[in-house]
């Protein structure tokens, strides 16, 4: 069994928290990105508050941890790991909720190289509980904005987890997916899904754009979020994304390990 204490300790360890790789200038910019209103930033939230600079700085200190301090403008940034366990927890309880209803829950990623087994192991207990999870439009395409320009991707489901595709990548299906922050591919989901008159989500569960474009859309919505994504924060602030745990997102996918584990026997799910 995944103690907190124990889960805290490999929280620093291998840096999901404590200090992480991310850059202090990597997160302050996008912190100014979003007090602009750049939809790269933005990736599906619609604010209503005024969200300054100097106001998403304090939002991230205190969901985060990362200092409050506008001087500090290098180096690394930093989470607070008793932030990530008192989110974790919060989280479990989400994911415990929508089990015991056995209700619909639509699984989807913007990081499937680090985070796709993180979500797969999610979808592998929901199902188990009685939860369909959901896989609409499998197949679509969706044209993404990159900084290479439009780029046509397609959308795809691994063991019941959306991700997007480049169709041009090579070897369909072997490709581990894009890297993206996109809220079209979740909007595309479940359009798709309303469509075709079939049951809808009520548990969204993912990151990036996937908790972004379906908790402003009205969808409840839990996830994952790095000291340089304040839009699922802004979101949760504002009440549209319920629970946002604050994590580095692009560690070695085995360090994610213990959290699902630590989740599912919180969630009461371990089988």
């Amino acid at each position: 069994m995944s103690t907190p204490a124990r889960l805290r300790a490999h929280l620093v360890a291998v840096g999901l928290a404590g200090v992480v790789a991310t850059s202090r200038e990597a997160s302050l910019r996008s912190y100014r990105l979003f007090a602009a209103r750049d939809p790269r930033a933005l990736i599906g939230i619609d604010p209503e508050g005024p969200w300054g600079f100097r106001d998403l700085l304090g939002l991230m200190a205190e969901r985060c941890g990362v200092s409050a301090d506008p001087r500090y403008t290098s180096g690394p940034d930093v989470i607070d790991p008793d932030r990530t366990l008192t989110a974790l927890d919060a989280f479990a309880g989400r994911i415990r909720a929508v089990a015991r209803r056995g209700a619909p829950v639509l699984l989807g990623t913007g990081h499937p190289q680090r985070l796709l087994g993180f979500y797969v192991a999610l979808a592998d207990a929901l199902s188990a509980a009685g939860c369909e999870v959901l896989t609409p439009a499998q197949g679509h395409c969706v044209d993404i904005l990159t900084r290479f320009g439009l780029r046509t991707h397609r959308l795809d489901y691994v063991r019941g987890v959306a991700l997007v595709r480049e169709p041009a990548s090579g070897r369909p299906g072997c490709e581990p997916g894009a890297h993206s922050h996109s809220p079209l591919p979740v909007r595309v989901a479940l359009d798709a899904a309303a469509a075709a008159g079939g049951r809808l989500p009520e548990l969204v569960v993912g990151d990036h754009g996937w908790v972004c474009g379906a908790g402003q859309l009205g969808f409840e919505a839990v996830g994952l979020a790095d000291t340089d994504d304040p839009a699922l924060f802004v979101g949760e602030a504002e009440g549209r994304v319920s629970v946002v745990v604050p994590v580095d997102d692009a560690v070695r996918s085995s360090y994610y390990r213990p959290l699902i584990r630590y989740v599912l026997n919180r969630a009461c799910l371990s089988q």
